[in-house]
């Protein structure tokens, strides 16, 4: 049976947290149901925050301002 050692567990261990990098990517995709005088109307977004930015296609932001049961309205 081989014998461990500890000295080459902890360098094998280092070394492969070395490289590690702490991402998070949290998303939620919704649907723009309406579009009208500056506001969009999004359906599906059922975690969103009071002004939280929303990204929508062809990298445009948005802000959550009206939090409905059914919709987000942005602007």
């Amino acid at each position: 049976m081989a014998e461990v050692k500890p000295d080459e567990v902890s360098a094998i261990l280092r070394k492969q947290l070395s490289g590690f990098e702490k991402e998070i990517d949290v998303y939620e995709v919704g649907t723009v149901v309406q579009i009208g005088d500056g506001v969009a109307r999004v359906y599906g977004l059922t975690k969103c925050m009071a002004s939280e930015l929303i990204e929508f296609p062809h990298g445009v932001f948005g802000m959550a301002l009206n939090l409905e049961e059914d919709n987000v309205g942005c602007i």
